[in-house]
């Protein structure tokens, strides 16, 4: 098991993260309301928020009387269960950070939803006649993974790796688990329901996003020529 905890402590930024924060604070509180509300309740709020890449691609009606195009933003604010959303919010907590610093707050928040609205639109475009509800925040999450690996490639990141904690750089990180979601993605079973597809739509939504709406003064793959400049000042 491979874990991110922390890049560096968010509480002591020059400006709080508070998109981030509010963007977690916001799919947890959905979440403890799609768990509590009973099993019923729980899965029309799935079939009427949750983004059906049949009814986006219109070879099947709308399940609820949310209209197909809006789904694509609420359903990134569902969540399948404790580990779906626990896993998610912790990728959130320890890079979006980054990417909030650096576009600013507003900018960061359209990054993040168009990432996931990409991203879904993506995995439709995989998989247009999918009559399963797709919900999370993983395509969203995808883009700033992104974003955080062409802005602090060289970054330390704790990761929680079989009992222990390891410092080791954010490419390894964030590098290990693209390979993972591809190697998922090429032998994906029948009845696994993971949306790869948005993954992927999501990494490539970020990357591009990115490269468009970072302001001036905001350079790419930064932390490489400072690693660079140290290795080389200390030889």
């Amino acid at each position: 098991m491979v874990f991110p905890l922390y890049d560096d402590n968010p509480f002591r930024l020059p400006v709080p993260p508070i998109v981030t924060w509010g963007l977690i604070a916001l799919n947890v509180l959905i979440f403890l309301v799609q768990i509590s509300s009973g099993p019923e309740t729980a899965a029309g709020i799935v079939a009427s928020f949750a983004a059906t890449p049949a009814t986006l691609s219109g070879a099947e009606p709308a399940a609820g009387s949310v209209p197909a195009p809006l789904t694509l933003l609420t359903s990134m604010f569902l969540h399948g269960g404790w580990m779906h959303i626990i896993g998610n919010m912790v990728y959130l907590w320890v890079f979006g950070d980054d990417i909030e610093e650096a576009l600013g707050r507003w900018r960061f928040l359209v990054f993040y939803l168009a990432s996931g609205v990409l991203a879904a639109l993506a995995y439709t475009l995989f998989n247009p006649d999918g009559t399963t509800p797709m919900l999370g925040a993983s395509g969203a999450i995808s883009g700033v993974l992104a974003a955080y690996l062409m802005l602090r490639p060289c970054a330390k990141v704790s990761v929680f790796v079989f009992r222990i904690v390891v410092r080791v750089r954010a490419y390894w990180v964030i590098g290990g688990w693209i390979m993972l979601q591809l190697f998922s993605f090429l032998s994906q079973q029948a009845d696994d329901n993971v949306a790869y597809g948005a993954h992927f739509g999501g990494l490539v939504a970020g990357a591009v996003l990115f490269v468009l709406m970072r302001p001036r003064g905001v350079r790419l793959f930064e932390r490489i020529q400072e690693v660079s400049q140290g290795e080389a000042g200390a030889s």
